[in-house]
């Protein structure tokens, strides 16, 4: 069988399709997330899925909310610490442990250009964090106990 270069209507319509996924793209707001108000500052970007799932990078989102991290790079494992929690996670692991006692999270922790990403529900179920994802302002605001929402 031989090759046959594709027509002029094919190579037009992939290209008015690139053009118009580009575009999206790029007007797509990034998302902000704020912890007690403040920024949270970090070299990669949240990602943000159409089920309205948002993943931040976890060892900018533990140092935002005072917690200690410990990443084993030869096996993927992530501890982190807050106050008396401990949170046992595992790159591309659905399963999970608090305090010792399993649980079996939604979405499993991923990299993104080094950094490991995890789903804000995870946070809020471990630590008792209220996270409010406001999709039109493309904000997220992650409140620990005691500290009220930034206007």
């Amino acid at each position: 069988m031989r090759y046959k270069a594709p027509g002029r209507a094919a190579v037009a319509v992939t290209a008015a399709i690139a053009v118009a996924a580009s575009l999206a793209f790029s007007l797509a707001k990034p998302v902000e997330v704020r912890v007690d108000g403040q920024p949270m500052l970090t070299d990669v970007p949240p990602v943000r899925t159409d089920a309205e799932t948002v993943f931040v990078p976890l060892r900018a989102l533990s140092d935002a909310l005072g917690a200690e991290t410990r990443y084993e790079q030869k096996s993927g494992e992530i501890f982190l610490t807050r106050g008396d929690q401990l949170l046992h996670l595992k790159i591309g692991d659905l399963h999970a442990t608090l305090n010792g006692m399993p649980m079996t999270l939604k979405h499993a922790p991923f990299r993104v250009r080094g950094r490991a990403m995890i789903g804000l529900r995870t946070v809020q179920s471990a630590f008792g964090v209220r996270v409010k994802f406001d999709k039109t302002a493309s904000r997220v605001d992650v409140n620990t106990l005691g500290t009220a929402a930034a206007p």
